[in-house]
């Protein structure tokens, strides 16, 4: 994850550390379970909800070594996940609130840790823009596994789909929310709609000026003629 994950010392900790990330929702080939996978490392490695983190890179050691860049990643606060969210490439991910333990080691913005729990999963918005309610087959995936996209009712279609229920009882009865609407941009049933009684005040006045527009033409007009029938009429 860049600048905010530089390497530091390494700690230990026997209680739970909260923290926040982005994840894509998995479902198994056989639709049995449902897991994550990473939107950064480890992209091609699916973790259930309670997880030890392996070596993305195929190694051995101890998760995370101060050699390699392997573990799992959160971030501090929720805020800074949802600004990762915000780039095309992470639109489709779930936010996740999760609980590490186990070796870590601490940055300025988050933790590379050994062990995870998904506490909470959080659905968004549906690439419409629109917020998402259920989980449908995205097309892409893994060997052995499909990634699902948040999506509204309207964008699901007759794609294969779950709700966030179902997706929550399958990734180990976890809770699965749904994000409200962002604010900043009403929806569309939330614009006021147009009042007929002050359209219809408003093409009177329109017709009104057309009128008047009109007769101040017709004035200029008749002008200009007694201008140029006086200036005939000149020696």
């Amino acid at each position: 994850m860049g600048g905010p994950f530089a390497r530091g010392p390494r700690e230990q900790s026997d209680e739970p550390l909260p923290g926040f990330k982005l994840a894509y929702p998995m479902l198994a080939a056989d639709g049995r379970s449902c897991g994550f996978s990473g939107v950064t490392l480890g992209r091609a490695h699916v973790y259930r909800a309670v997880d030890d983190a392996i070596c993305a890179h195929g190694s051995r050691h101890a998760c995370p070594s101060r050699w390699c860049d392997c573990g799992f990643y959160c971030f501090h606060e929720i805020g800074s996940a949802r600004d990762l969210a915000c780039e095309p490439d992470h639109r489709s991910a779930v936010l996740l609130e999760i609980a590490a333990s186990g070796r870590y080691r601490r940055y300025e913005r988050g933790l590379r840790y050994a062990r995870q729990r998904v506490r909470t999963v959080r659905i968004g918005r549906c690439e419409c823009g629109r917020p998402a309610e259920l989980l449908a087959d995205s097309g892409a995936g893994s060997v052995g596994w499909r990634r699902l996209l948040p999506v509204c009712r309207s964008c699901a279609a007759d794609r294969p789909v779950l709700t966030p229920d179902r997706f929550g009882e399958l990734a180990g009865r976890i809770t699965v929310a749904l994000e409200p609407a962002a604010t900043g941009a009403a929806p569309a049933s939330a614009v006021p709609a147009e009042d007929p009684g002050a359209v219809a005040l408003l093409h009177a006045e329109v017709a009104v000026l057309h009128a008047r527009l009109d007769e101040t033409l017709a004035r200029v007009e008749h002008l200009q003629t007694t201008i140029d029938e006086l200036t005939r009429g000149q020696p």
